[in-house]
């Protein structure tokens, strides 16, 4: 295995994968709509505490309606009834430590569903007018990451909390199958709220980072990370990544799920300005999601959002192939296998 490559020793034992137990709640369009009503009317906070009667659970509630919703939770496997009342079953108490996390992915879900529901057709014919005409791509849009207005930085801050809350439980997988110990000066490009940069440096505090990207989000990134131990050792520096210069002597620069966002061409670009960037004898990391691999089963609702990147999902492959003709050495795939594939792609620059 090539150097780098493989789980870091002193990583914790931490289960990587545990967090995706969210999904067995998430798989259903109604599972889905019953158990984001069950926690805005704080039905799942008043369970979290104690059983609680049928009667009592939410006082003014109409009874027939309740009564379904209820029934809904049960089959899920969100609650169980008994002499005791309601109360919340142990399956859902140990998914319920990633509350985060299902809240960001029920949001995320519900948004995408309805340009799906009104343009799936229109992603098949022409995944660039989807794009352009869905709801989300609204939301998530780079355009409004300049101007600080009061829209923009509300709209912003929606979508980053949905990729923080991703992002903190994907980075593990990558930390447990990078060793990022031979770092010192990391560049995390198109890096977010410091997620990412904020995991690594909080397994490695040798570790100084650096998150590249568009003024807003920057903005908002040093906010979230502001009362981490660690945020003395990341900084933010605001510009666009197509055209602005990259901070120099890097000797590591990741990409974590930015790249699917954009084109061959332009996803291209982005990895050659950034192995450029690097310093002799560094080292390129891309953490991304794989195409779709669908088996005997359909995609669960939570995936509903990830669907609409469809046709941008490339094989590693296509990473490999380019870093070859920058001149990589010791390219090295892993595929990961999370709620979808994923893959760690390295390659590092010959040292001068």
């Amino acid at each position: 295995m090539p150097a780098g490559m493989g789980a870091h020793a002193g990583m914790s034992s931490i289960n990587e994968l545990e967090y995706l137990c969210v999904d067995r709640f998430l798989a259903q369009f109604m599972d889905v709509q019953a158990l984001a009503s069950a926690l805005e009317l704080g039905i799942v906070d008043r369970l979290e505490q104690q059983a609680v009667e049928f009667g009592s659970l939410l006082p003014g509630a109409d009874v027939r309606v309740l009564r379904l919703l209820v029934d809904l939770l049960r089959v899920n496997g969100v609650v169980e009834e008994g002499s005791y009342g309601v109360a919340l079953t142990a399956e859902f108490r140990c998914a319920l430590k990633f509350r985060g996390l299902i809240e960001a992915k029920i949001d995320f879900a519900n948004l995408a569903a309805v340009d799906l529901i009104r343009h799936f057709s229109v992603l098949v014919r022409d995944p660039r007018e989807f794009m352009a005409s869905a709801a989300m791509f609204r939301l998530f849009s780079y355009g409004r990451c300049f101007d600080f207005t009061p829209e923009n930085i509300q709209l912003t801050r929606r979508w980053m909390r949905i990729t923080t809350e991703l992002t903190r439980h994907e980075a593990r997988a990558c930390l447990h199958r990078y060793d990022f110990t031979p770092h010192r000066r990391m560049l995390d490009i198109g890096g977010n709220s410091g997620e990412f940069a904020l995991q690594i440096c909080r397994q490695h505090a040798h570790l100084r980072a650096t998150v590249f990207d568009l003024p807003l989000v920057c903005d908002i990134g040093r906010e979230h990370i502001q009362s981490a131990p660690e945020s003395a050792r990341i900084a933010f520096v605001a510009g666009n990544a197509m055209e602005d210069a990259l901070p120099a002597g890097m000797d590591l620069i990741t990409f974590k799920s930015v790249l699917h966002d954009w084109p061959d061409a332009e996803a291209a670009l982005f990895v050659r300005r950034a192995f450029a960037a690097l310093a002799p004898g560094g080292t390129l990391l891309i953490f991304e999601r794989g195409a779709f691999e669908i088996g005997a089963t359909t995609l669960p609702y939570a995936t509903v959002p990830l669907v609409t990147f469809a046709h941008s999902y490339r094989s590693p492959a296509f990473y490999e192939a380019l870093l070859g003709e920058l001149g990589g050495e010791k390219i090295a795939t892993q595929r990961v296998g999370l709620e979808m594939p994923f893959f760690v792609c390295t390659a590092g620059k010959r040292a001068q």
